[in-house]
């Protein structure tokens, strides 16, 4: 599918010719736009990333939130949990040790946001603190800033509420022997102080031989009212996460067609139960205040430190002859530090001028990133070498090794400062334009040990500075119904997402840039059923990737365009059944260079997920779901491909009381064999047989 723009401008027409005649039959309905619990409303209060009080309905952007209730219902304990069930997004495998997302046919391990503040360290986050999570697709350095080039991941978290006293418990177990025990307890201490204590602890268990983990977090927060037009947040958050490094099993040769993954060792473990493992510990500690200046204006700014200190190391499959039967292992150890210190300010105005209607934001941002890394390679006994082959066997037996000095050891320190402008503009009460940029400073300086010579003194560095435009236009031919059409810009500097890549040759090349192009229509039914719609665009410059045979090797590609349609369905069709239906139609295509035509990595064409959840009695609850992946290709060169899967998931809820909730959420119903994601050509995830988890959650 091409998507040009004049089909652009024609189906433009077509979405406009609808919203008109459904304004006559809808234009006497009440919708309520700010049911800030549902999160069908975006407000500053909720310190989000659109930054303004802006109804979901009159935002030019497909976007998607998962509230805290669907978080519980389908039992999600990852972000990858998540977007399994969001239209237009794919999980990467992110090598076992971190999140990793594909969005728009764009790879990421640096696109998370927590509440509005950029997390970009690489590692596994929790879910037990959290309001909702916010899912915005497409380019947008207005609201990101840099990198963002298919979207971005907000975190909202939790906060202490001066209105009440409340408490929950929560407690599961599930058939693989992980078990998890979470907590959410909020103490107002006087009118204007109020206490919250989030904290969970986890033991990790999956269907894989070896594999095991525990992590646990902490999280408590302040607020204080100082006055009618004041309050601040105080937050801190401890993280500690220990698990196995698991990197799924290799491919194996086709005949007359693309390499597959090896099918039949859905358990086992290709690495070293001993060997593979990640750690890490990560505080965060985040101070926000807000005040009203007037009816008209009010403004926040946000102080954020988070300290990281992460490692992995592993043995991995890198290759596998099945005509002999022969593995070919590697492995490395990989430890990294950084230190983020991010300060963000935000001015909201409301005024007109004559007869135009405006909400300003005005924003700067500055940032102060610190980070070293280093990696040393195995060394295996038998070989001197940092790979050995070695015959397949279950359990896989990893010869001797142990690990060499440091083959890389980099440091880089970042300091970057933005200001951004943003005018919504009422034209008329149906028409309204959104008009702004955001101007960045990213100044970057490596340092390269290994590089230091008489001639070179291992230093890299490079100053970017760049205006990334957004402009909307939205059309409503009801209170309820919005068609909208938009174009945004955002950028990557040549570091990459982590800084660490800029070398002599990386230096001297231009930011990455990412253009996105999009019309949709958002509808509200009714009060509790909405329909969202968005055809888009994303044309993506030079990037690089790395090649299959040696990672070390990094290729650069003159640049990709993704095309696609995504639509979602939800609320309630009755007083009893609630969906949450998404489709998406991802056309991701590489231009130029070797891999010219190829699809994009980790893209699948198709992806469909529904979630259906029906109120049988007033206890007893129901639900049933189902997602659909398309296959897709691990990598540019499109040498491996993973075969498409359905999988279908059911939960059972029982109100025991008003207070007490009992749980059984099925994963897997039918049992099917399926690979849901990749990092390399060689490293794909198995998915998880039929399994089950028992909750009980209680409220006091």
């Amino acid at each position: 599918m091409l998507i040009t723009k004049a089909r652009m401008m024609t189906a433009l027409a077509a979405i406009l010719s609808l919203g008109s005649a459904q304004a006559a039959e809808t234009s006497d309905q009440t919708v309520e736009d700010t049911i800030v619990v549902t999160g069908r409303y975006l407000s500053i209060d909720q310190l989000n990333a659109v930054k303004t009080p802006t109804p979901i309905l009159n935002v030019p952007q497909s976007l998607s939130i998962v509230t805290r209730a669907q978080i519980e219902d389908q039992a999600f304990t990852s972000i990858g949990d998540i977007l399994r069930y969001t239209p237009g997004l794919a999980v990467s495998q992110g090598e076992g040790h971190r999140d990793s997302i594909i969005i728009r046919g764009n790879q990421s391990t640096a696109d998370f946001f927590l509440d509005g503040l950029r997390d970009d360290v690489q590692y596994y986050r929790p879910l037990y603190n959290l309001e909702q999570v916010e899912i915005l697709r497409g380019s947008n350095a207005l609201l990101f800033g840099r990198g963002g080039g298919g979207g971005v991941i907000n975190r909202v978290t939790k906060t202490a509420q001066l209105d009440e006293d409340f408490a929950g418990l929560n407690a599961s177990v599930d058939t693989f022997g992980a078990y998890q025990l979470a907590g959410d307890v909020n103490t107002v201490l006087s009118d204007a102080i109020a206490f919250r204590l989030n904290a969970y602890g986890e033991h990790l268990e999956s269907h894989r031989d070896v594999f095991d983990g525990e992590r646990y977090a902490i999280n408590p927060t302040f607020t204080f009212d100082l006055g009618a037009r004041t309050q601040a947040v105080l937050s801190y958050e401890y993280m500690s996460d220990d698990r196995v490094v698991d990197r799924g099993v290799p491919s194996v040769s086709v005949a007359n067609g693309p390499d597959a993954p090896l099918e039949g060792y859905r358990d086992t473990f290709f690495g070293d139960a001993d060997g593979n493992n990640t750690t890490l510990d990560a505080s965060i500690y985040r101070g926000r205040v807000e005040h009203t200046f007037s009816d008209a204006l009010r403004g926040n700014v946000t102080v954020q430190y988070a300290d990281y200190d992460k490692l992995y190391q592993n043995i991995y499959a890198a290759g596998f002859d099945a005509t002999t039967d022969t593995l070919t292992l590697d492995g490395y150890r990989d430890p990294t530090t950084r230190q983020n210190l991010i300060i963000q300010g935000n001015l909201v105005g409301e005024f007109a001028t004559g007869p135009f209607q405006h909400t300003l934001l005005l924003g700067a941002e500055y940032g102060d990133q610190s980070t070293t890394n280093a990696r040393q390679d195995t060394l295996f006994a038998a070989t001197q070498d940092d790979q050995i082959s070695v015959s397949l066997t279950d359990p896989v037996v990893v010869p001797s090794y142990t690990f060499t000095s440091n083959v890389r050891d980099r440091s880089s320190d970042v300091e970057f400062v933005s200001l951004y402008l943003q005018d919504q503009i009422d034209i008329t009460d149906q028409f309204k334009l959104v008009l702004g940029g955001r101007y960045d400073r990213f100044d970057v300086a490596v340092l390269d040990r290994l590089a230091i010579s008489p001639t070179d003194d291992g230093r890299r560095g490079r100053v970017d500075e760049e205006f990334s435009p957004r402009l909307g236009a939205i059309y409503k031919p009801a209170e309820n119904v919005s068609v909208y059409v938009s174009y945004a810009e955002t950028f990557l500097p040549s570091s990459g997402d982590q800084f660490l890549t800029l070398t002599t040759t990386s230096e001297d090349i231009e930011p990455q840039r990412f253009e996105n192009t999009e019309v949709g229509v958002k509808w509200d039914f009714a009060e509790r059923l909405s329909l969202t719609t968005a055809l888009f665009r994303l044309e993506r410059g030079q990037f690089t990737t790395v090649d299959p045979d040696d990672p070390s090797i990094v290729t650069l590609v003159p640049g990709s365009t993704t095309e696609g349609f995504e639509v979602q369905l939800l609320g309630r069709l009755t007083d009893q059944w609630t969906v949450n239906a998404g489709y998406s139609y991802l056309d991701s295509t590489v231009e130029g260079g070797a891999f010219d035509g190829n699809a994009t990595r980790q893209t699948p064409e198709n992806m469909i997920s529904i979630w259906n959840e029906y109120q049988a009695t007033d206890q007893l609850a129901l639900a049933l779901g189902v997602t659909y992946q398309d296959s897709f290709f691990v990598l540019e060169n499109n040498a491996v491909e993973v075969p498409d899967y359905t999988r279908v998931d059911a939960a059972v809820f029982y109100d025991l009381t008003e207070q007490t909730r009992l749980q059984l959420n099925i994963e897997n119903l039918l049992d099917e064999e399926y690979f849901p994601d990749a990092h390399s050509n060689d490293n794909i995830s198995t998915g998880k047989p039929l399994n089950a988890r028992l909750t009980i959650r209680h409220r006091f």
